[in-house]
């Protein structure tokens, strides 16, 4: 018998299954890759809502956590993850850059946002007005990630890659068995998936798709991350990822013409030089009515818990929600009411 069986294995499942090696539990995995969200996100980590200049949720807290948890991550699976890289935000007016030094001025925003105005030097950018930096900012290859911590977990004959069957699993006082596994707890981490989620799908998980390109742009020259309508995110060899779109009710996995002309068109606003689209993915990401994760146990099953609902900010908030997860778990510490799913329990109909 496991300690538990974790069904999923996006950042959610890779983040606790980390805490679970640190603290020597015994687990197995199952995942099918039907959920594809971690695989082609942007990864980055940015302390800063650049839409409002207003500080992410738990932003302090999560960034003490990321860089360590990378780290050791690069360390084990001997690949590169984190690369540290600026995001620069264009100004498209005086009165924005005016918005932005007001935003500096604010204590809890004065670490994250440089208060030196950046002239721009790129004849491929349009920022007739500059750009403001975000400082503490950085991009996780979370595609690189999923395909070696994937690989780490087949070796170590820990991850069956197989599509969880609901009627399979058979609920005891003090266990879980599936198949052949059983545990003593499982952990449901499955993204977008939760919809399917007989015992959990009573939560407001809405998943908002989104699309981004991959362009090739030999001029451009850039190792900055800059952002106006979309993101441009160098990914080295003159690529650039673009993105990405928030679409509500499109659910389907499948790029879209309607997105790739919407990015497209963002894109030639501000950027000045040819390019090539040379790919274009699309996934649904675990967004919340709240904006908040859902992490805690099931209202009526015990030693069933729930780690989801991280939404475009999974990079930052996967290893603050995970330890907070476990900790519930094995030391009964509170988890952050914002994001505990007990907020729910009202909602919930017994299955």
């Amino acid at each position: 018998m496991v300690d538990y069986l974790i069904v999923g294995l996006g950042l959610a499942g890779i983040a606790f299954c980390e805490r679970l090696e640190q603290q020597g539990r015994t687990f197995s995995v199952i995942n099918d890759d039907s959920q594809t969200s971690s695989n082609i996100a942007g990864g980055l980590y940015n302390p800063v809502l650049l839409k409002r200049f207003s500080l992410a949720w738990k932003a302090d807290e999560q960034l003490k956590m990321i860089l360590p948890f990378y780290k050791n991550l690069e360390d084990k699976l001997k690949i590169t993850l984190d690369y540290k890289v600026p995001v620069l935000r264009i100004f498209a007016s005086v009165e924005e850059q005016n918005l932005w030094f007001e935003a500096a001025d604010k204590k809890k925003l004065q670490p994250y946002l440089s208060t030196k105005l950046l002239d721009n030097n790129n004849p491929c950018i349009k920022a007739p007005f500059g750009f403001g930096e975000v400082l503490h900012t950085g991009r996780v290859d979370t595609k690189v990630l999923a395909k070696a911590y994937s690989g780490y977990l087949s070796k170590k004959k820990l991850l069956d890659p197989e599509t969880f069957n609901f009627d399979e699993l058979k609920i005891g006082t003090d266990y879980f068995s599936y198949r052949t596994i059983k545990a003593k707890r499982i952990v449901f981490a499955t993204g977008y998936g939760l919809k399917s989620n007989k015992y959990f799908n009573y939560l407001p998980l809405n998943g908002t798709k989104g699309e981004l390109l991959t362009i090739n742009a030999p001029l451009l020259k850039e190792e900055r991350v800059i952002k106006s309508s979309v993101f441009i995110i160098p990914v080295g060899n003159n690529l650039y990822r673009i993105g990405a779109t928030y679409k509500w009710k499109d659910k389907s996995n499948e790029p879209t013409l309607e997105a790739r002309r919407e990015l497209k068109a963002k894109l030639d606003t501000f950027l000045n030089c040819d390019y090539k689209i040379v790919n274009h993915v699309a996934g649904i990401r675990p967004a919340v009515a709240d904006r908040r994760p859902l992490v805690g146990k099931h209202p009526v099953y015990n030693h069933m818990y729930l780690l989801n609902g991280f939404g475009s900010r999974g990079v930052m908030i996967a290893p603050y929600a995970s330890r907070q997860l476990l900790e519930f778990i094995e030391n009964g510490r509170v988890i952050d009411p914002e994001m505990d799913i007990s907020r729910y329990d009202k909602d919930y109909i017994e299955v």
